[in-house]
C-alpha cells in the first residue's frame, strides 16, 4: 500500500509543478489553488507512505520521481528541450531509484 500512497503522492507532485508555473507568481487565483491543494495532498500522501518507507528513503523517491516526471511533462506538453544531458540525468535518477529498492531500504 505504500507503494500507491508514494505513487499518488509523485503525481500530487508533479501537479504543483505544472500549477505553480501557471500561477504567474501567485497572482493567477485558480492556478494558486491548484498548487496549494496539489501541495497538501502531496505531502499527505507521502506522509502516509512514510509510516512504511524510512524517510530518507522515501523522500529520495518522492522527490526523483516527481523530477522526472515534471521534466518529461515538460518537454512534452509545454515544448521544453529534452537533450543528451537531460536524458543522462534521467538515467541516472532511475539508476539511483532502483538501487534504493534493490538495497530493500523500504
Amino acid at each position: 500500500m505504500q507503494w500507491l500512497y508514494l505513487a499518488i503522492a509523485v503525481v500530487f507532485e508533479i501537479g504543483v509543478a505544472l500549477a505553480a508555473g501557471k500561477a504567474e507568481g501567485f497572482k493567477n487565483r485558480k492556478w494558486t489553488a491548484i498548487t496549494l491543494v496539489s501541495g497538501a495532498l502531496g505531502t499527505y500522501f507521502l506522509s502516509r507512505a512514510l509510516l512504511t518507507f524510512n524517510v530518507g528513503v522515501g523522500y529520495a523517491l518522492w522527490t526523483s520521481v516527481s523530477g522526472v516526471g515534471i521534466t518529461l511533462l515538460g518537454a512534452l506538453l509545454f515544448g521544453q528541450k529534452l537533450n543528451w544531458k537531460k536524458a543522462l540525468g534521467i538515467a541516472a535518477v532511475i539508476v539511483g531509484v532502483v538501487g534504493l529498492q534493490l538495497s530493500g531500504a523500504a
